[in-house]
């Protein structure tokens, strides 16, 4: 089976849609697949394509719309349509088209699908109504302008669409019209799709972990510790409260150190806000940095935060963290619902004071006698023993708070990939039929 996947952003940018689609290109090529995935091409400064990957990627063109270039926009037009069509002219006859992408991404995939007459299967990402409404006041306004932008590209909508989408969720309801299928990332956000009425029956396909990547990073002993390790991974953008995560470190006055891995518009902000309150003695800024060191920094890590609220239509860290065996600190209990391990805490609401207490509590339970801990995970290889300084005043309890492997392997990306399989596999058959 030949598949197309479009998104709305290059797959070797930033985020965690991104790094999504490329486990899942990988897992299908090693069930006997192709796929090919067009995009916006990347403007990022220095950014040369993995000569394994070349063949795979179709970069349309694209105007970069972000100040570090991260991110490009492509227009879904006739332009557009014709780089495809060249480039997958000299390539194997295209089976299906897989949409991963709500915006310009969404209407290439849907013009694409319609003129290679192969069905469509939509795949929703971004929770377009909260993620407007959370950074302009116009969001009604822009909400038109969607629906508008859509049907220049498509036409009318092909597709009966229910009188209960409105705002944004008729948007989509719009586009998930002309799919055979519609999933989503996440059970909470498959819920809300259906319950606005943008799809009668919305499927959840995971974005999965590396299994590959998993098993190297669990080798990895974990380091020696006087106190809890907390760690924050993502874009540093409003979105994810980043900065209210620095405020609730100050105001609780953990003694833990606090690793922030990521970058984005407000990384300047982050750092200012730190220095501010004067964490620098307990709150370290790591950058960007590749997907198995994030990996494992979430491994290493006594506990993963997770802050963003109302926004995530998956949250993919928690699920990466879990299979690693690291609990959370969750803020979003959608997906904590989602998530659904036995380790881990929640904050009881959005406020920074909640947060606070919950961390406050969180490395209350993390930190033990030095005299009663290894501060070493007992599942890793006793093949070295790491000291514990003995002047510390505490150390970290290697054992009850962690996920247990046998509740997290449903998260790793082989088992995602036979679930996608069998979308593809039913929505094939139908078309046939």
């Amino acid at each position: 089976m030949h598949i197309l996947v479009v998104a709305d952003q290059h797959p070797e940018s930033l985020g965690g849609v991104q790094v999504a689609i490329r486990l899942q290109r990988r897992y299908l090529e090693r069930a006997g697949h192709r796929v090919t995935v067009a995009a916006p091409a990347l403007h990022r400064p220095g950014y040369a394509p993995d000569p394994a990957s070349r063949d795979a990627y179709v970069d349309l063109p694209s105007m970069p719309i972000t100040r570090d270039r991260e991110y490009g926009l492509s227009w879904p037009g006739r332009r557009t349509d014709r780089v495809l069509a060249a480039a997958l002219a000299e390539r194997p006859p295209v089976d299906l088209v897989h949409v991963q992408g709500d915006f310009w991404g969404a209407m290439i995939g849907v013009r694409a699908a319609r003129g290679l007459r192969v069905p469509l299967v939509l795949t929703m990402h971004n929770h377009v109504d909260e993620g407007t409404r959370a950074v302009t006041p116009l969001a009604p306004l822009a909400f038109g302008a969607l629906r508008l932008w859509r049907g220049l590209a498509l036409g009318r909508c092909r597709g009966a669409v229910s009188p209960k989408a409105r705002g944004a969720w008729r948007y989509l309801a719009e586009l998930a019209a002309e799919a055979s299928a519609v999933t989503a990332p996440s059970q909470h956000f498959a819920d809300e799709l259906q319950r606005h009425g943008v799809a009668a029956r919305v499927l959840v396909t995971r974005g999965g972990v590396d299994d590959e990547a998993v098993e190297a990073v669990r080798a990895l002993p974990r380091s020696p510790r006087r106190r809890p390790r907390l760690v924050w991974l993502g874009r540093m953008s409003h979105e994810k409260r980043v900065l209210e995560f620095v405020d609730a470190v100050g105001e609780s006055g953990i003694d833990a150190d606090v690793v922030l891995h990521g970058g984005g518009l407000l990384l300047p902000r982050v750092r200012d806000r730190i220095a501010k309150l004067g964490l620098g003695d307990r709150v370290t800024l790591a950058g960007a940095v590749p997907y198995r060191d994030a990996l494992a920094a979430m491994r290493d890590a006594d506990a993963l935060v997770q802050t963003s609220m109302g926004f995530e239509t998956q949250g993919l860290t928690p699920f990466e963290a879990a299979v690693l065996g690291t609990p959370t600190i969750f803020c979003d209990p959608e997906i904590a619902d989602d998530v659904a391990v036995s380790a881990g805490w929640r904050v009881p609401d959005g406020s920074v004071a909640a947060l606070a207490r919950t961390l406050g509590e969180a490395v209350a339970e993390l930190a033990v006698d030095p005299a009663k801990s290894s501060a070493v995970d007992p599942g890793a290889e006793p093949a070295a023993e790491l000291p514990v300084d003995p002047a510390a005043e505490l150390a970290v309890d290697p054992g009850i708070h962690r996920v247990p492997e046998a509740e997290s392997r449903r998260f790793l990306q082989s088992a995602q990939t036979e679930v996608l399989l069998g979308v593809y596999g039913g929505v094939l058959a139908d078309h046939h039929r």
